[in-house]
């Protein structure tokens, strides 16, 4: 995927038991309100979730997690067919019928293919952009697995042999996202928002997600709700260090981050 200025992804979660619960949205009426104001704000790409990844959450089957996405991509399909949707899951099964019988346009997997082995192959089958996360154990056990000894080196060593294995599978629309929040404290996160530049030798695009998360209110020793500023202070540090999606609860604000970083450059000037 070749991007010529960062994009906006809309979360639009349609679980019950999402981290922030301004995000959360079940009813069809909820559901059609959020695609509008995410696309209305200004947001290039809608990402619809039926698993809750925050920390702890409750394990459910694919069966639930489908139940639960069906609606809103049925209603993305139907009557908004010319918008980017992303599906968020980790199951190869939910991605084939996402892009199969919904026309989701990329499969967005918080476990780099780590928890379903059949996900690599299913992406390389469908042949859709797929968004590759790093992440430790599951959403269950990510807290507990954070005994990292470099963390930026196992990181980059982890992005390069899943990208091997992608390449032979001749997979090659990748899109990468580090994992703020996912299997790391929050020192280990701060030094990997640091440590940006260095993913530009992978070469890929990079899906930067920190919005409204535990590194912003805990180290601000506030809320979830309170958590806005310090999401945009992260995610314009971000844009200025080699972001190009930005994956965000909060649409309008990451837009203007865009817009005012784009105005910095150089060639922006006038």
């Amino acid at each position: 995927m070749l991007l010529h200025e960062p994009l906006v992804m809309g979360i639009l979660n349609v679980t019950p038991d999402s981290f922030y619960e301004g995000s959360r949205f079940r009813s069809e009426q909820a559901i059609h309100e959020r695609i509008t104001g995410i696309l209305d704000e200004g947001g290039s790409i809608i990402d619809v979730g039926g698993y809750s990844s925050r920390p702890g959450a409750a394990d459910v089957s694919a069966g639930e997690e489908m139940q639960r996405l069906a609606p809103a991509l049925e209603l993305l399909k139907r009557h908004y067919p010319d918008v980017i949707v992303s599906v968020d899951t980790f199951r190869s099964e939910i991605a084939r019928r996402a892009v199969e019988e919904y026309d989701v346009a990329i499969v967005n997997d918080i476990s780099g293919g780590t928890l379903d082995p059949q996900m690599f192959e299913t992406v390389a089958q469908l042949q859709t952009p797929y968004i590759l996360m790093h992440m430790r154990g599951t959403p269950q056990t990510m807290r507990q697995q954070v005994d990292y000894t470099d963390l930026m080196e196992e990181i980059m060593l982890y992005f390069a042999e899943k990208l091997r294995t992608l390449h032979l599978l001749g997979v090659n629309d990748l899109i990468l996202d580090p994992g703020f929040g996912f299997g790391k404290t929050l020192a280990q996160n701060y030094e990997l928002m640091r440590s940006l530049p260095e993913f530009a030798m992978l070469e890929l695009p990079l899906l930067v997600g920190v919005s409204r998360k535990r590194m912003i209110y805990e180290y601000l020793d506030t809320t979830v709700d309170e958590s806005l500023n310090g999401t945009t202070v992260l995610n314009t540090y971000a844009l200025l260090n080699g972001a190009d999606i930005l994956r965000v609860h909060d649409v309008k604000a990451a837009v203007e981050a865009i817009k005012i970083t784009n105005k910095l450059k150089p060639e922006k000037l006038c």
